[in-house]
C-alpha cells in the first residue's frame, strides 16, 4: 500500500504544531518521554520532530535536564505580531468601522488611546444627508468625549483617578466637571459596557462609544458612533449600541484578546 506524501506532510506539521502548544501557557520545560506519552506519539516520531523544530530555533534543549522548552524563533514570531498590532491598529480597525457605518447609516470611527487622552484616528462619514463630521487627528477631551470615557471606565482605578483629578473644561452646560461625579459615572460605564456623550461637547450630537482591547486586556481604543440628537430615539439607540459592542468585540479579536488572559495593570 502507497503512502500519500501529502497527506504524511500534514500529519507531521500537525504533530510539530501540537509539540510546540505543549509549552503554553508558561513555557515550561518538558522532556521527550513526556511529550510522547502526552500526544500518544512513538518516541522516535517526538524525537525527530523536536530535532527538526530545535534546528530551526523554535524549541531548546537543556544539555543538564534534557529538557525542551520553546526557542528564540517564537519570541521573533512573537515580536513581529506584536509589531503589527501595535502599527497597523487602524488597518485592523478599518473594516469593522466601515461595516458599523454602512449598517447604521452613521458616522463612525475609532477613538486611540495616546498618553492622557485619545485621539480620532479613523472617520468613515455615514451617507444620509444630515451628518456629523469629525476631523481625524483631533485630541478628545477624556472627561467628554464617549470614546475617552469608555478607555478611561476601563483602565486600573489608581490610573483613572490621576487623569481624571485635574480641572476639566466645560464644553457646555451639560459637560461634567466634577471629578467625584465623573469617577461615579466611569464605574457605571465599566458596567454597561458603552459610553455616551448627550451633548456634553455640542448640544446637536450623541455619541457612543464601546472599549477596544489589546491581547495584555488594556484598553488601546474605542470604536465611536456618532449621529444628530434628533435621529438617537431610545429604541434606535438600543439597537445601534448592540451593533457597537459587537464591532469593538470584533476588532478586539483581531488584537488577540481574551478575557481569560489576566488583567493589565499599570
Amino acid at each position: 500500500m502507497r503512502t500519500n506524501p501529502e497527506r504524511s506532510t500534514h500529519a507531521a506539521v500537525e504533530k510539530a504544531l501540537l509539540l510546540l502548544k505543549a509549552f503554553a501557557p508558561c513555557n515550561q520545560s518538558i522532556g521527550a518521554l513526556a511529550l510522547s506519552k502526552k500526544f500518544g506519539y512513538h518516541p522516535s516520531t517526538t524525537s525527530r520532530l523536536l530535532k527538526v523544530l530545535r534546528k530551526h530555533g523554535f524549541v531548546e534543549r537543556d544539555p543538564e535536564t534534557k529538557q525542551y522548552a520553546l526557542g528564540r524563533s517564537i519570541l521573533s514570531l512573537s515580536q513581529a505580531i506584536l509589531e503589527s498590532l501595535n502599527t497597523e491598529l487602524v488597518s485592523i480597525a478599518r473594516p469593522y468601522i466601515d461595516n458599523l457605518r454602512d449598517r447604521t447609516q452613521e458616522s463612525t470611527g475609532l477613538e486611540v488611546w495616546a498618553g492622557d487622552t485619545t485621539t480620532l484616528t479613523y472617520v468613515a462619514p455615514g451617507p444620509q444627508f444630515v451628518q456629523v463630521s469629525a476631523t481625524p487627528g483631533a485630541r478628545m477631551p477624556i472627561h467628554a468625549a464617549a470614546g475617552a470615557k469608555v478607555i478611561l471606565a476601563h483602565l486600573p482605578p489608581d490610573v483613572a483617578d490621576n487623569l481624571v483629578g485635574s480641572e476639566a473644561r466645560r464644553y457646555r452646560p451639560s459637560t461634567l466637571t466634577d471629578s467625584t461625579v465623573l469617577k461615579r459615572q466611569l464605574k457605571e460605564i465599566k458596567r454597561r459596557g458603552v459610553a455616551f456623550d448627550q451633548g456634553e461637547l455640542d448640544p446637536d450630537v450623541h455619541v457612543m462609544a464601546a472599549p477596544v482591547f489589546d491581547y495584555t486586556k488594556r484598553p488601546v481604543a474605542a470604536a465611536v458612533l456618532a449621529c444628530p440628537t434628533y435621529r438617537m430615539k431610545p429604541h434606535v439607540q438600543r439597537g445601534m449600541v448592540s451593533l457597537l459592542k459587537d464591532t469593538a468585540e470584533k476588532i478586539s479579536a483581531r488584537l488577540f484578546y481574551s478575557k481569560e488572559i489576566a488583567k493589565w495593570k499599570a
